[in-house]
C-alpha cells in the first residue's frame, strides 16, 4: 500500500505535483541532488523482500520479526501521511508524521537489534538491511524536513545565515551517524548518509561553505565507517 501510494503520488499527480516540484519551492541548502531520490527505490526493494520473508511459513514464529509487526504497519501509516500533508501542503504536520516514521524505526531498529544481534546471512540481507537504509534516509530526511518547515515560517536563523545553519546541521548530522557507527558498526546506515552528504555537496557546488562543510563530513562519515565496522570485527573475534 504504501508503495502504491508513493507511485500514485507522483504518478497523478497527487493534487496536481509532484512531491520534486513542492521542494524545489523552499530555499534550503540541506537538500541533495535529484539523483540521490532514487534511493527510495532501493528502500521500497528491501521493504517488499522483507515482507515476503517475514509471511513465509518458516518466520511466522520468529520472535525477532513478532516483535515488530505493529511498528512495521505504524511506520507505513506514518509514510502515507506523510505524502499526503505534503502534497496538501500542509507542512507543519508533515514534521509531525516524519517524526513519527523516524520514531517508529528508530523502535524497529532497536528491537531487531541491528549490528548486534547474530542472524543468518539471509536474515541480516532480508530484515536488518532494509531497515538500515530506510532509518539512514530517514534520518537525513527529517533533518531536511525541520530545514523546510523553518524555512516556510521565515525563520530568521537567529541572524545566523542559511549558508551556517546548513554547515551546523550537517556537522550535526555527521555526529548521529558517527554514533551509530561506533554503536553498531552499522556499514548500510552510514553508507546512506554518505550518499546523501556527496548529494548535498553536488547540489550546492556553487555555495561554498555548504559544499566545503558537506564534503569533510563526508570523509569524516566515511571514516566513521571503517573504524566502526573495525572495530565490530575485532569485537566478533574477542568474543
Amino acid at each position: 500500500m504504501t508503495i502504491a501510494i508513493n507511485g500514485l503520488a507522483n504518478a497523478l499527480p497527487l493534487n496536481g505535483q509532484t512531491t520534486g516540484e513542492i521542494s524545489d519551492r523552499f530555499r534550503v541548502y540541506f537538500v541533495p541532488a535529484g539523483y540521490v531520490f532514487s534511493i527510495w527505490g532501493l528502500i521500497y526493494l528491501g521493504l517488499v523482500a522483507f515482507a515476503v520473508y517475514q509471511a513465509l511459513p518458516g518466520q511466522r514464529s520468529n520472535p525477532r520479526i513478532r516483535r515488530i509487526g505493529y511498528l512495521f504497519v505504524l511506520s507505513c501509516v506514518a509514510n502515507i501521511a506523510w505524502l499526503f500533508f505534503w502534497h496538501y501542503e500542509l507542512f507543519p504536520l508533515t514534521l509531525v508524521a516524519m517524526l513519527a516514521l523516524l520514531l517508529f524505526l528508530v523502535a524497529i531498529y532497536l528491537r531487531l537489534d541491528i549490528g548486534r544481534a547474530q542472524v543468518s546471512p539471509t536474515e541480516r540481507c532480508l530484515v536488518s538491511l532494509p531497515f538500515s537504509i530506510y532509518l539512514g534516509w530517514i534520518t537525513v530526511a527529517t533533518i531536511s524536513n525541520v530545514t523546510v518547515l523553518l524555512d516556510y515560517v521565515n525563520w530568521n536563523g537567529w541572524g545566523i545565515s542559511p549558508e551556517v545553519w546548513t554547515a551546523i546541521v550537517l556537522v550535526t548530522g555527521a555526529g548521529i551517524a558517527s554514533a551509530v557507527s561506533l554503536t553498531r558498526g552499522d556499514v548500510a546506515y552510514m553508507l546512506v548518509i554518505v550518499w546523501a552528504f556527496v548529494g548535498i555537496a553536488v547540489k550546492h557546488a556553487g555555495t561554498p561553505v555548504v559544499a566545503t562543510v558537506a564534503w569533510l563530513m563526508t570523509v569524516l562519515v566515511a571514516v566513521m565507517l571503517v573504524v566502526g565496522a573495525l572495530s565490530k570485527r575485532a569485537g566478533r573475534r574477542s568474543g
